[in-house]
């Protein structure tokens, strides 16, 4: 009984499998197979499927995108934040070198710098109008600009320690180095370099070798090192350009060479953040208004005699800021007892400066006009200080007239924008550079950057006229 069924079994199985080999190539094995297949989901969720690379990119929409940064290249830890183009990716960082091409200035330069690889989906015109106006907004100074269809526009800016260049790289170039190789950049979009360098005052002014056979003149460490503050960062960044533009001018120098302090502090420290007393800040208005009007001697203030009488009973005629202190009050541009003021009989070299008094002092040199009459009420609708009754009512007549002077009022350059005046605050020496970078009123003035300008223009050796040759007279037969 046993043996029969297992024998009745063994049968049916072997018909099963006739059957369905007979049927494999037919409609009915092809339903057959499909009902005993695996549910193709199935293997999707539990990864066992493989997709095809190439269906899989096409069917990515952001297979075409450039490649995030973080999986190409980091950004340096002393890139500037505030010379990044917002609407890009970084592709490429290539180190500084060491490589010596036979200049040495251009290796020391090369050694120096940082180059940073980008790309953007927008059109090269976008990135260098871009940093165009992000280089004018904010105080650079360009070095070197070309136009935008140029083979390879460049940007070069420079501002206190830092010097940068953009660089278009133009459609098909190569640009692969010898740093972090980067992968398949995308059809469409624009290429460009970044180049940057932090000059410090061994770096910042490289020698240039003489070729002439003359010996080359002992360099006067005032003023090589004279621009090269190294404590300018803890300037105000609104404010360094200004105190660098002045620096070059040579403004601070008058007040190292009288300086009794350490040569050396002040040589190498602005101290930005000090507060400037009345001696350093008559020394600072008087050689920046000489020296940003050195071509209009009609504008410049004359040095006091040293036999002259004091107009202030603590400046006497031995003090070594007496022509300066001196000059200024003959002008008129101090309250003392030549202009009227009988309580103005000392000067308090070593008093702070106040705000007020900056202004009072200044402003007369923006308008070179007597100034009208003020109240307390026409400076607070003005200005809307909200402390206007504090001002002195010999600053207020200044403060005013600051006022109409719109964009490049000393106020506005110097503090900002504020409700607050604060008259009787001390100036810091950054505040004090400010106020003495520019004079002149909103229609008609000069910066200490235009003028240094000029004066660089009128250093540059100018060329001679070649002599033309004399004819040389034919003789004439006998």
């Amino acid at each position: 009984m046993l043996f029969s069924r297992f024998a009745a079994r063994r049968v049916s199985l072997v018909v099963l499998l006739a059957a369905l080999t007979a049927c494999a190539n037919s409609p009915n094995g092809k339903n057959i197979e499909q009902i005993l297949a695996a549910d193709p989901r199935v293997q999707e969720k539990s990864g066992t499927a493989t997709a095809d690379p190439a269906q899989q990119q096409a069917n990515d929409p952001n297979a075409n995108l450039p490649p995030r940064e973080n999986a190409i290249a980091s950004l340096p830890a002393d890139f500037p934040t505030e010379i990044r183009y917002p609407n890009a990716q970084l592709q490429e960082v290539t180190p500084p070198t060491s490589q010596n091409n036979g200049d040495n200035n251009t290796s020391a330069s090369a050694e120096r710098s940082q180059r940073t690889r980008w790309v953007t989906s927008d059109p090269s015109n976008f990135v260098l109008d871009f940093y165009q106006k992000e280089f004018k907004a904010n105080n650079w100074e360009i070095l070197n600009q070309q136009q935008s269809d140029a083979p390879a526009a460049t940007i070069e800016a420079r501002r206190n320690d830092l010097q940068v260049s953009v660089s278009i790289i133009p459609t098909g170039t190569n640009t692969q180095t010898d740093a972090t190789p980067a992968p398949t950049q995308p059809e469409a979009g624009t290429e460009f370099i970044v180049q940057y360098q932090r000059n410090t005052p061994q770096t910042a002014s490289p020698s240039v070798p003489q070729t002439s056979n003359q010996p080359s003149p002992a360099t006067d460490p005032r003023t090589t090192q004279n621009s090269s503050f190294t404590d300018l960062n803890s300037a105000p960044q609104e404010l360094r350009q200004y105190i660098t533009d002045l620096a070059s001018l040579d403004v601070f120098q008058l007040e190292q060479t009288n300086s009794k302090s350490n040569t050396t502090e002040i040589l190498t420290q602005f101290q930005p953040s000090k507060t400037i007393s009345h001696r350093e800040f008559a020394r600072w208005i008087f050689a920046a208004n000489n020296q940003i009007h050195a071509n209009r001697p009609s504008l410049q203030i004359r040095a006091a005699s040293p036999t002259a009488p004091p107009a202030f009973k603590d400046v006497p005629a031995t003090d070594p800021d007496f022509p300066v202190i001196q000059g200024l009050a003959e002008a008129g541009l101090i309250p003392s007892s030549l202009s009227g003021d009988t309580t103005a009989v000392l000067f308090r070299p070593d008093a702070p400066l106040t705000r007020e008094q900056l202004i009072l002092w200044k402003v007369p040199l923006d308008t070179r006009q007597a100034l009208a009459n003020a109240t307390v009420d026409a400076v607070r609708e003005s200005w809307g200080f909200q402390d206007a009754a504090r001002v002195d009512p010999k600053a207020l007549r200044a403060v005013l007239a600051d006022f109409q002077n719109g964009e490049q009022s000393n106020i506005r350059r110097a503090f900002g924008y504020t409700t607050l005046f604060q008259p009787k605050r001390p100036v810091t020496r950054a505040e004090a550079a400010a106020a003495i970078w520019y004079f002149g009123n909103a229609s008609e003035g000069i910066s200490a950057q235009e003028a240094l300008k000029l004066k660089q223009q009128q250093n540059q050796p100018q060329p001679q006229p070649s002599a033309s040759p004399q004819p040389v007279p034919s003789s004439s037969p006998q």
